[in-house]
């Protein structure tokens, strides 16, 4: 998923801005004060909404006119992907259609549902009851003001000879009728005598209109909707200057509800009024809504179908290349599924495994092409050297004497020819020792002793030079030929040492080193060997286990030929690498 919203980032943000569009559209056609719109705006808004989906409509076929023309070429794949991506689009396509035909047929019987007219009955009743409990809160203070003024009026002489008397029978009206303030008030609002049932509720002092029109006798009753109260004022005849105001608390609850009712029944005829408008609008939203989910749709199953078809083109390519010989041939990496990618791997290394039986196969090869030649090179040179041998014997036996004064120069001379003699002859040995190599005999042997008899033979014979050897098993068993592995860590020891002393003779106070590793997993046995010698950077790596390829003046250029034939015979793998300061060898035997 985050693969599909990297390569499709502005499709994605273009399918959220249209949904919020579409969403700002039906929500301010329901309400144009929710951004202010007009007639004229509203009609842009929908406009650009259409826009958007068209060009989203456009990008979709862009990216299908691309597989098709791909198909006309006769790219590999183009036509499994069209296919592909045909049946996708076409699962995605029908049912949504169907569901959207359902979806509007349904919100239609369902709107003209919501105008039923029982439901209208219930709206207008509902609205009514509010409007007739607020009515007849007002009717009943109505009521009790003026009983309760007729009672004042008859108690006025104890008003002023006993004004605790009167605020008790004050009181006892107020509980009586259920008010919940009653006041005795002057014509500028001030409180003579009060009773209240909740002494910390703030006293709102009556309009300055409703004094005057008291005066008549008739009383004065108002509604405050802010303060959830309902009051009433009258003048109190046998009194001078005085006046009765009394308050009853509407039920908050029922005040809300009321509140409620009104918006409710406000916005129940504000949308009968635009029912055409609502259907027309909402079809257009799920429209466009519905396109957008469909294109996405689509794009998703484009991905998807690049994703599944390009691991398969790329292991085709590579197959095709592999039928043609060519063995350095890859699947390319790319970020696929975990399958995919997992058959991607499992290709590669076989193709390695088959370049490496290939490699090991050409070596063969020419190892034996190579014991041939030495066979009969050797067989050649090593004829003539027993003659001359003997010739050389038969002259200095018959004309040593002969010679006279230069029977020095005559020794000498013979001598060197004898000398070369001894180093054809021991040229010649080694290129039968090359030829005549055996085949290993393998038997369960340990090779960490092999490595140690070898670093301690070669610790006496130069002790200037510093061995490391490393390991974490003092027994670590191999199927190997143990005179062959022996004859490996010989010649590769004696290389690092040759390559330690031709560096010290550039620098007597050089210090060699030697390290030995030896490790192993559940596979193969990794034996490594590196050394602070002069190297070997700047050499061909690939020649230097060619028979006969040497850089030392007076190397046979077949120890390392050995060591390679010896090491493709038990399956292995040898790696030579340049270091910063000097060699290493890396040998990989299976376990």
């Amino acid at each position: 998923m985050i693969h599909i919203i990297k390569n499709y980032k502005w499709i994605i943000a273009t399918s959220l801005i249209c949904i919020i569009f579409g969403t700002l559209t039906f929500l301010s056609f329901i309400n144009q004060n929710f951004l202010g719109l007009n007639n004229i705006n509203f009609k842009i808004l929908l406009f650009f909404d259409v826009v958007l989906v068209f060009l989203f409509a456009i990008f979709i076929i862009f990216e299908i006119s691309k597989i098709v023309k791909e198909k006309k070429k006769g790219n590999l794949g183009a036509e499994t992907s069209l296919r592909y991506l045909t049946f996708f689009s076409t699962t995605i396509l029908f049912p949504s259609i169907i569901i959207a035909i359902f979806s509007l047929l349904l919100f239609n019987v369902g709107i003209q549902k919501y105008f039923d007219k029982k439901i209208k009955s219930v709206v207008n009743n509902a609205s009514e009851v509010g409007k007739n409990y607020v009515e007849q809160s007002r009717n009943s203070i109505e009521a009790d003001i003026l009983l309760m003024s007729l009672d004042l009026n008859n108690k006025s002489g104890l008003f002023y000879d006993n004004p605790k008397r009167f605020l008790r029978f004050l009181t006892t009206q107020r509980l009586f009728r259920k008010l919940d303030e009653v006041h005795i008030l002057d014509s500028s609002g001030n409180i003579i005598m009060t009773t209240v049932t909740d002494s910390s509720i703030d006293f709102v002092t009556p309009l300055d209109d409703a004094f005057e029109e008291s005066l008549g006798g008739k009383p004065v009753k108002y509604t405050d909707p802010s303060t959830n109260r309902t009051s009433a004022l009258v003048k109190l005849s046998n009194y001078i200057d005085t006046y009765l105001y009394v308050v009853k608390f509407l039920d908050p609850a029922v005040i809300n509800y009321i509140k409620e009712t009104d918006q409710a029944v406000s916005f129940y005829y504000s949308v009968q009024d635009s029912k055409t408008g609502i259907k027309i609008t909402f079809a257009i939203i799920y429209i466009l809504i519905v396109s957008l989910l469909l294109f996405l749709s689509i794009i998703v199953s484009i991905n998807f179908v690049s994703k599944l078809t390009k691991p398969i083109i790329n292991l085709i390519g590579a197959s095709e290349k592999i039928s043609e010989g060519d063995l350095n041939a890859k699947v390319p990496k790319i970020e696929t599924d975990k399958e995919f990618e997992m058959l991607n791997e499992n290709f590669n290394s076989m193709i390695d495994k088959l370049k490496l039986q290939q490699d090991k196969l050409l070596l063969s090869e020419r190892h034996l092409a190579w014991e041939n030649v030495a066979r009969k090179l050797a067989h050649e040179i090593k004829n003539p050297l027993t003659p001359i041998q003997l010739s050389i014997d038969r002259l200095r036996e018959k004309y040593l004497d002969k010679v006279g004064k230069d029977s020095e120069k005559f020794t000498n001379y013979l001598n060197t020819i004898n000398k070369q003699i001894k180093d054809i002859e021991k040229l010649v040995n080694e290129f039968s020792d090359f030829a005549r190599m055996p085949k290993p005999i393998i038997k369960k042997i340990n090779i960490i002793d092999i490595a140690d008899r070898t670093l301690k033979l070669y610790e006496l014979s130069d002790p200037s030079i510093e061995f490391i050897f490393s390991t974490k098993k003092k027994n670590l068993s191999v199927n190997a030929d143990q005179e062959q592995l022996n004859r490996v860590f010989l010649n590769l020891v004696k290389n690092s040492v040759e390559s330690i002393k031709e560096k010290r003779n550039k620098n007597v106070d050089f210090k060699g080193k030697i390290n030995v590793d030896i490790r192993d997993n559940s596979d193969y046995i990794y034996i490594t060997i590196n050394d602070n010698g002069v190297g070997f950077s700047g050499i061909d790596k690939k020649k230097m286990l060619t028979p006969y390829f040497t850089t030392k003046k007076e190397g046979t250029g077949l120890g390392l030929a050995i060591v390679g034939k010896i090491i493709n015979d038990h399956n292995g793998e040898i790696l030579l690498n340049s270091e910063y300061d000097g060699a290493m060898v890396e040998i990989k035997i299976p376990n």
